[in-house]
């Protein structure tokens, strides 16, 4: 890690270190492909299946790093986060399988799915507001409370040395990708496949997807800064949340582009996953998809690496059971 203006920043090293230390707590994911997909789009699409992962999400990657990069001195207090869910039950499921404490602060209208995975890991709730503002207000208290430390859902280089381990297992699954694209809100699996890809395979493009309702990291982009939503709404539950310093680095540095969908294109693109590949994943995970048959031209006869983030879903609340 290199320290760049009081922001440390994770390297190749770290990830390589990371992925040895939390190999015996996490699934090699497998790597899907579909032949009605890949005529629907005109490209070669190779879904890396993170739903399948510990946890039911890549955030268990980054979690498991820091939880168990942790010092001897640090155990007693455990661990503490805000997170609307996947993070949240990644962070408990981690820190069970090293025996400390786990607190975590979600909205209160976080998928009950996610919350019922953290309590089953042994993780502790306290809920907030659905805003980024109530959610550091009440974090705050939590850890003035408990003294823990505290792992941030994407903006932590533990985290995102973590986050890194899932391009690195791609690249060697599949050979010869053009681009990787993946969701993002905070950035954290972005950042991890930035910081992976610019040593592995330096030519490759990195796409990141979000939300019309969301578009804070699209904005960001165009901008040249951040610019960052308190409260936005979306089905994409995992992708409310800004960009902060450490992710921005990466994605500034290192993204080709950031494309949007909006909620019905992202509902009708985890409709076709679960019929074609019949595959349960969640909202958040159906972005990348929904852009890229947005934008079949950036897209058509090439090699893209699709990262299907999690598969966490409430099946009481299916989206289009709503509509």
């Amino acid at each position: 890690m290199k320290d760049l203006n009081d922001m440390i920043i994770p390297g190749f090293d770290d990830m390589v270190a990371a992925h040895d230390r939390i190999r015996p707590y996490i699934h090699r994911t497998p790597v899907l492909t579909s032949s009605f997909l890949n005529e629907l789009t005109g490209a070669e699409l190779f879904f890396k299946c993170e739903n399948f992962q510990k946890a039911g999400a890549f955030k268990v990657r980054g979690a498991c790093n820091a939880v168990f990069g942790l010092p001897g001195d640090k155990l007693e207090k455990g661990v503490a986060t805000h997170s609307s869910g996947n993070h949240a039950l990644s962070l408990s499921y981690a820190a069970g399988r090293r025996g400390i404490p786990c607190t975590v602060v979600m909205p209160r209208t976080a998928p009950q799915a996610k919350k019922d995975a953290v309590r089953g890991y042994g993780g502790r709730i306290v809920e907030c507001e659905p805003s980024t503002s109530s959610r550091e207000a009440t974090f705050a208290e939590v850890v003035a409370e408990t003294g823990a430390e505290f792992v941030h859902p994407y903006n932590d280089p533990r985290v995102i040395a973590g986050q890194g381990t899932c391009s690195r297992e791609l690249v060697d699954q599949v050979t010869d990708l053009d681009a990787v694209i993946a969701p993002i809100g905070g950035g954290g699996m972005v950042s991890g496949t930035c910081l992976t890809l610019s040593t592995l395979a330096p030519g490759l493009k990195i796409y990141a997807a979000e939300p019309d309702q969301a578009d804070d990291a699209a904005r960001s982009f165009r901008a040249g800064h951040i610019i960052a939503d308190d409260a936005p709404d979306t089905v994409a539950d995992g992708l409310k949340v800004p960009l902060k310093d450490l992710t921005w680095h990466f994605v500034s540095n290192h993204v080709t582009d950031i494309l949007t969908a909006s909620e019905q294109e992202i509902v009708d693109a985890m409709k076709l996953i679960w019929k074609r590949m019949k595959i349960v994943m969640e909202p958040s995970s159906a972005v990348p998809l929904a852009t890229i048959l947005k934008n079949k031209e950036l897209f058509a006869g090439k090699r893209v690496g699709v990262i299907v983030t999690g598969g966490n879903v409430d099946l009481d609340r299916l989206p289009w059971l709503a509509q």
